[in-house]
């Protein structure tokens, strides 16, 4: 008998075999109507007509995911263990270096944390069985990227100040608030927008701003462990910043309607995060001794070119424009970093991070790097911080300064096209008058003012007894902070060490 040949089977294209591995494994509830399985993706105003639209450009599967994530660690790992073994702290550039890291680690870690929770929630209640996996996978990313960070920098709380006690200060120092608020503002927002806030604003527009010049700044610093972790998470960022691109177009092309939601969103979230990276501006430009790249530069080549120069181009066909108050956030490059920094030099004695004066190396750098502003409006500060210095003092703000009721930063920014005016804006709302920063703040508080009127501002606290006494050394103490945690690097504990192990060092060789 003669069996008839079989056709070969079909080959599935990678699409297909993805969907057969994820799609397939969704259902509809048949018990509970949809609208209460999944409660909370109606009441934005974003309006989805077809779930299965969402599309990952990824094709993961949960086996693919852990082998690959896996192995990254396994990597990670092997250089940190490096890294301590062999003393790799001596070799740094500078003990001063790690100051920037003290600051990421007090404010980047705990909100990597707080993003891994409300993925995780995402992953529950979005409708589609496409973005639920997308944010399950991120979720874990941004739990993992916490727990890399924490161990990375572990190594140096055994050797220098102000690595203790990061997760208590989070809930509690003044100028961790900012990066807290902002976190705490998207993750009490709706689903939507905290894919906009976090997945798209923060991920796709403003995270290259983050991990790329920093962390090249800390591999140039001999900082290892940082560079290796930086680098590590930089690999998951790519699929971060396709999940907010892919959410933010997926909720454009389901109905129109959505356009000008998701507009405001994009106008809100690029300043709210504009904000928050003054911080990080502050750190390129004054923290690293070996510098890589200005805030400056680093702006225009990460936000300038590739946002409004590729991406916004694009968005357009959907209608949508480039954010609200963007022209100002170009005029700022020059000057951003500066004034950040100057709030931080006053203030290092309630910090858990030392600043002092630019040496005169750094200056010819910041001169070089900004000719139309350093030299002529933020010099001068540096040489009266030195004279004070060299007479034996230290220039200190005891005052508690006043702060933006929407990005909680001191009010030190100035006026547009004004750089030599305190910049300062109020609303009135409900008989009581709050103070903003900025347009962009300003803005953002008349829009939601429900939600700002609540913001915990720590100097609001301070003065109403809620922050453990009415003096200097009480607030410190209830902040978490040791004596030498703070103030001026030059003669403090780290820098005293760091001279005394170099010394050693030179006499053995």
């Amino acid at each position: 008998m003669t069996v008839p040949a079989q056709k070969p089977a079909r080959k599935l294209s990678m699409k297909q075999r993805y969907s057969a591995l994820t799609h397939d494994l969704n259902w509809t509830p048949t018990y509970v109507p949809e609208a209460e399985a999944f409660p909370y993706t109606t009441f934005e105003g974003i309006k989805i007509h077809d779930w299965s639209k969402w599309e990952d450009p990824f094709r993961l599967t949960v086996d693919a995911y852990c082998k690959y994530q896996a192995e990254k660690d396994r990597r990670l790992y092997a250089v940190l263990d490096s890294f301590a073994q062999s003393q790799g702290q001596l070799g740094l550039s500078d003990g001063s270096y790690l100051n920037a890291m003290k600051l990421f680690l007090q404010g980047i870690a705990s909100e990597e944390y707080q993003a891994h929770r409300n993925f995780a929630y995402l992953a529950r209640y979005l409708n589609g069985p496409g973005p639920r996996f997308a944010a399950l996978c991120q979720s874990l990313d941004e739990l993992r990227h916490a727990q890399t960070e924490i161990h990375a920098l572990s190594h140096y709380n055994k050797h220098f100040t102000g690595f203790h006690d990061w997760k208590k200060m989070h809930d509690r120092v003044w100028y961790l608030s900012v990066p807290k608020s902002f976190f705490d503002d998207a993750v009490t927002a709706g689903p939507f927008e905290f894919l906009i806030a976090i997945g798209f604003s923060f991920e796709y527009l403003l995270t290259n701003l983050l991990f790329v010049p920093f962390m090249s700044g800390a591999a140039f610093n001999g900082d290892l462990p940082t560079m290796t972790f930086g680098f590590s998470a930089q690999s998951d960022e790519s699929r971060h910043m396709t999940l907010g691109l892919e959410a933010i177009k997926f909720m454009l092309e389901q109905d129109e309607d959505n356009v000008p939601i998701v507009q405001e969103w994009l106008d809100k979230w690029f300043w709210r995060g504009y904000r928050l990276l003054a911080l990080v501006a502050a750190m390129m430009d004054y923290f690293l001794p070996k510098r890589v790249m200005s805030w400056k530069e680093s702006f225009e080549l990460y936000f300038e070119q590739q946002m409004l120069g590729g991406l916004f181009p694009d968005l357009a066909y959907y209608g949508i424009r480039p954010p609200r108050h963007v022209e100002q956030a170009i005029e700022e490059k020059e000057i951003l970093s500066h004034q950040a920094f100057w709030i931080l030099y006053q203030f290092s004695h309630a910090a858990a991070f030392q600043t002092t004066v630019p040496d005169a190396a750094a200056q010819e750098w910041l001169t070089s790097a900004y000719p139309e502003t350093f030299p002529k409006l933020y010099q001068p500060l540096f040489e009266k911080a030195q004279e004070v210095m060299d007479g034996g003092g230290r220039f200190f703000n005891m005052g508690l300064p006043q702060l933006c009721q929407v990005c909680q930063i001191p009010m030190g920014f100035t006026e547009p096209g004004d750089p030599t005016t305190i910049c300062q804006r109020h609303s009135i709302f409900k008989g009581e008058r709050y103070d903003m920063c900025s347009d962009g703040c300003k803005w953002i508080f008349d829009r939601e003012p429900e939600k700002y009127v609540q913001a915990w501002l720590p100097v609001h606290q301070i003065y109403q007894g809620n922050c453990g006494g009415p003096t200097i050394p009480d607030v410190l103490a209830w902040y978490g902070m040791q004596p030498d945690d703070g103030g001026d690097y030059l003669g403090s504990a780290d820098h005293q060490a760091w001279t005394a192990w170099h010394a050693t060092a030179a006499k053995e060789g």
